[in-house]
């Protein structure tokens, strides 16, 4: 999504995020920040409803290593979401997940020591924006929705490449649309103006929110050739997880798209976010979509 400074988040899916950089929210910036127990629900829900694109992310940056990866750092790790995840694709690497925020850090150590790889995951907090940790070298370097929200993300990614062991890789991946909810055609008689999502996103990008980070240019710059790889994902909920991202999402673009939205647009958004029949709750036809972009930059052996 990236919603630039999304990104969940998620987020951005997104979005993430109380990340590697400002803290920005995944969905926009500059436009209802969420207070931090927001972010780590967004975070959450992101996760558990869209993160099936990490399987297939991960098994990308598996097949594009040149051999198995000793050690890896997630930056900007968020909630811990993808730290696991490598964790899991990755057995035998040693992961460090660096992010600014100590709550953050925090969050994503207990959950891997809930899954029992404590000996296997360090925590490292610091600030991109300040320069990249002399000492954080790495086989992977993976960063999701974190690195659009740096104040130059371009230098950041030159001393991660720089930071690479060499035959290393960097993998980049942003949420490249927001997420939708609706089904493209609403139910006969229904209040929800048909085609409500495509023109609140557009009213938003043209608001600032999802600007799209093509990290190819500046990835080149930094000495590599780079392979890029779309991941588009269907989630997987149940309708009470649905409704509950949705009213998280789509509460914050009522607060961006005040006095910007077409009245009619704005009054659907209302119904959506009430308690009345076609409320996100009561609804059956909620489907989690969303995008996401990968970019790959791998370092010569020399």
């Amino acid at each position: 999504m990236t919603e630039h400074a999304q990104h969940h988040g998620h987020s951005h899916g997104g979005h993430s995020h109380g990340r590697a950089g400002h803290g920005h929210d995944q969905h926009g910036e500059g436009h209802a920040h969420p207070s931090g127990a927001e972010l780590a629900e967004t975070l959450d829900l992101d996760a558990r409803i869209l993160g099936s694109y990490l399987e297939e992310a991960t098994a990308w940056a598996a097949d594009l290593s040149a051999q198995k990866p000793a050690s890896i750092i997630d930056v900007g790790a968020g909630s811990g979401v993808g730290t696991l995840a490598l964790a899991r694709r990755f057995p035998n690497a040693h992961i460090t997940a660096l992010d600014k925020s100590a709550t953050m850090l925090s969050a994503t150590l207990e959950a891997t020591a809930a899954q029992g790889l404590d000996g296997r995951v360090a925590g490292l907090q610091a600030d991109l924006d300040e320069g990249w940790p002399a000492s954080a070298t790495a086989d992977l370097m993976w960063a999701s929705s974190s690195l659009h929200e740096l104040t130059n993300p371009e230098r950041a990614m030159a001393e991660m490449f720089e930071a690479l062991n060499p035959g290393g890789l960097l993998i980049i991946v942003e949420m490249d649309s927001l997420p939708s909810f609706l089904p493209e055609t609403p139910p006969a008689g229904s209040a929800v103006e048909p085609g409500l999502e495509a023109r609140l996103h557009a009213t938003l990008a043209s608001n600032g929110w999802n600007q799209y980070p093509e990290w190819t240019a500046g990835l080149e710059r930094a000495g590599s050739a780079v392979e890029r790889r779309h991941f588009p994902t269907t989630g997987s909920s149940t309708p009470e997880l649905a409704a509950r991202y949705a009213r998280t999402f789509l509460g914050r673009m009522r607060n961006a798209l005040a006095g910007s939205a077409a009245p009619a647009d704005l009054a659907s958004l209302e119904v959506l976010l009430g308690d009345g029949p076609e409320s996100l709750e009561r609804r059956g036809d909620l489907v989690v979509r969303g995008h996401r972009t990968g970019w790959a930059a791998r370092k010569s052996q020399a």
